[in-house]
C-alpha cells in the first residue's frame, strides 16, 4: 500500500474570528498564523504593560540583566490574568524576583543530563531507550525550565552535524528501542528539518517507537495544523507527549489541536510538574486530568519540581503530591491517574511515589486499605507454581541491560548485591602492614561481577570475632597530629 493511502484525512480548525485585545486590529488570519505569532512574542516591560498590569516584581525581575530567556506567544499571553499576579497562566512565564534567589541545593543540571551524553545533545540514561534534544528553541518558555542552562540560547542550537552525530549513536546501539525527541521544542523546528529527523530515525531497524515531547499545543495551537499532522502521521508508530499544568490551558484552541493529533492516530499523554501557587490542589489536578481523557490525552506523569536553579520558589513538599495522588486513586478513573516522580538528581532517573496501600503481609496473607481506608486481607496461594525462567523463550531472549538491571536484576538471580560506589573500600579493614592469611579470602559474587570477598577473623585465644585490621584511625591520626611518647 502506498504511503498516501495511510495518511488519514485531517480538516482545518476554524479560525479565530474574535482577535482578543490588545491585538484586535490584528487581522485573523494573522492571529492564526503560528508564524505570525511566534515573531510578534512578547518579551519586553513595555510589551507586557499592553497586556497586564505589571507588579513591582515582575517589573523589577524583566528588567535584571543576564535573565533567562523571556518570549510569550500573544496567544498564551492573552489567557493571562491582568489583574492577578497569581494567575496560573501568568506565573509560569512571567518571571519574579524570586526566580534570582538562589536555594540550597541547586544545580545547573540538577538531573546530571550532561553526564549521560555520548554525544552533545543525546542523553542515554536508561538501557534502552534516549533523550534527542534537537533544538534549544522553545515557542514560550517556562520559568521553571529544568534545562535553562541551555534552552533559549540562540548561538547554542544543535545543527545538522550534530544531528547526524546522535543518530549514528542510535544506530549503532541495537538495544535502543525508544526515542524521545525534546530541546528545546521540535516541534519549532522548519518541517522540512524535524521530517528530515523522523525519516532517519523510522529507517533505523531496531528503533520501535519515536517520541515527541512539546508544550507546542498549549504555548501555540495555531502550530497543529493538517500540513503539520500529516507528516507527522507517516512515521507511525510515533506517539506525543505534551506539557499541561491547569485546566485554564486547555482552551477551544487547544481542543481544537489535540482533536486533530488524535484524529490523526497519534496516542497523546501529558505530563505535569507540581508547582507552588499554579497547581498544587487536589481539585485543580482532579479537573486538569478530567479534561484531558475527555480531550483523549493520557495523563502520564507529575514531576516533583527539579532542583534546578531559578525554580526554588516553585517547590513544594513531597507530601504535596502524595496529598494530591491520595485525592485522585478511587475519585476519577484509573486511567486518568498519572504517576507521580522525582526525577532524582544527580541522573538517578524516574522514581515514583505512591500513598502506602500495602500495609503488611505474612507467608500466607497480604493485609492492604483502598482509597476509603477500608482494610483488608488478600490470601496467597499455597500451590502456586513458580514461573520456570529456564524454559520461558521471553526470558531467554531477554536482552543484557549492560550493570543497569537493578533490583529487578536481585530477583532474577542475576545479581547478589547492589554496592554504592567505594562501598568495598570503606568496609576493607586490613592493615596493610599485617598479611591476611590464605584463608580468609574467598570468592563472592557481587552485582559487579565476581570479587573477592574479605572475610572477618575470628581471634584463636578468646574466640571473639576481630576485624583482620584496626577498622577505627586513632583521633590524633586522623587529624594528622603527631603521637605524644608514652601515649600509642
Amino acid at each position: 500500500m502506498d504511503d498516501k493511502e495511510l495518511v488519514v484525512e485531517v480538516e482545518e480548525p476554524p479560525s479565530i474570528e474574535k482577535v482578543p485585545y490588545p491585538w484586535e486590529d490584528v487581522p485573523p488570519a494573522q492571529w492564526n498564523d503560528w508564524r505570525w505569532q511566534l515573531a510578534h512574542r512578547l518579551n519586553t516591560v513595555e510589551e507586557f504593560q499592553r497586556v497586564i498590569a505589571l507588579t513591582p516584581d515582575e517589573f523589577a525581575a524583566l528588567s535584571v540583566p543576564g535573565l533567562f530567556r523571556v518570549d510569550v506567544t500573544p496567544y498564551f499571553a492573552s489567557l493571562m490574568d491582568p489583574e492577578d499576579p497569581n494567575c496560573p497562566i501568568r506565573r509560569q512565564v512571567i518571571p519574579t524576583d524570586c526566580e534570582h534567589t538562589p536555594f540550597e541545593f541547586e544545580m545547573v543540571d540538577s538531573l546530571a543530563e550532561d553526564a549521560h551524553s555520548p554525544v552533545p545533545g543525546l542523553v542515554h540514561r536508561y538501557p534502552d531507550r534516549v533523550l534527542m534534544l534537537v533544538t534549544t528553541q522553545c515557542a514560550s518558555y517556562c520559568r521553571y525550565c529544568t534545562r535553562s542552562r541551555i534552552v533559549g540560547d540562540s548561538h547554542a542550537q544543535f545543527n545538522t552535524s550534530q544531528h547526524t552525530a546522535q543518530i549514528d549513536y542510535i544506530a549503532s546501539n541495537p538495544q535502543i528501542r525508544d526515542v524521545l525527541l525534546s530541546g528545546g521544542d521540535p516541534l519549532i523546528l522548519n518541517q522540512s528539518v524535524l521530517e528530515g529527523l523522523l525519516e532517519r530515525l523510522r529507517a533505523i531497524p531496531h528503533v520501535e517507537v519515536i517520541r515527541i515531547g512539546t508544550r507546542v499545543p498549549v504555548f501555540l495551537p495555531q502550530r497543529i495544523n493538517p500540513e503539520l499532522v500529516g507528516m507527522l502521521q507517516k512515521y507511525h508508530p510515533l506517539w506525543m507527549n505534551i506539557h499541561f499544568n491547569h485546566p485554564k490551558e486547555i482552551t477551544p484552541e487547544v481542543e481544537r489541536a489535540l482533536a486533530l493529533l488524535a484524529n490523526a492516530g497519534i496516542p497523546l499523554g501529558s505530563q505535569s510538574v507540581l508547582l507552588a501557587g499554579i497547581n498544587d490542589c487536589p481539585n485543580i489536578f482532579l479537573t486538569l486530568v478530567q479534561q484531558l481523557v475527555r480531550n483523549r490525552v493520557r495523563p502520564y506523569y507529575i514531576y516533583q519540581c527539579d532542583l534546578v536553579h531559578g525554580a526554588g520558589h516553585f517547590r513544594t513538599p513531597v507530601a504535596k503530591g502524595i496529598e494530591i495522588m491520595e485525592s485522585l486513586r478511587g475519585h476519577t478513573s484509573g486511567y486518568a491517574i498519572p504517576t507521580y516522580v522525582i526525577d532524582a538528581p544527580e541522573g538517578g532517573g524516574k522514581v515514583p511515589l505512591l500513598p502506602n496501600y500495602l500495609l503488611s503481609m505474612s507467608e500466607k496473607k497480604v493485609v492492604v486499605r483502598n482509597y476509603e481506608g477500608f482494610i483488608s486481607t488478600y490470601v496467597q496461594p499455597t500451590d502456586y507454581p513458580s514461573h520456570d525462567s529456564a524454559t520461558c523463550p521471553y526470558c531467554q531472549a531477554r536482552h543484557e541491560e549492560g550493570g543497569q538491571e537493578g533490583v529487578a536484576g536481585l530477583l532474577a538471580g542475576r545479581s547478589r548485591s547492589i554496592t554504592p560506589e567505594g562501598w568495598r573500600g570503606v568496609h576493607q579493614r586490613d592493615d596493610a602492614s599485617q598479611s591476611t592469611p590464605e584463608e580468609f579470602i574467598k570468592t563472592g559474587i557481587s552485582g559487579n561481577g565476581d570479587k573477592p570477598v574479605r572475610m572477618q577473623q575470628t581471634s584463636k585465644q578468646d574466640g571473639r570475632r576481630k576485624r583482620t585490621g584496626n577498622g577505627r584511625k586513632r583521633r590524633s591520626e586522623m587529624a594528622g597530629i603527631e603521637p605524644k611518647e608514652g601515649k600509642q
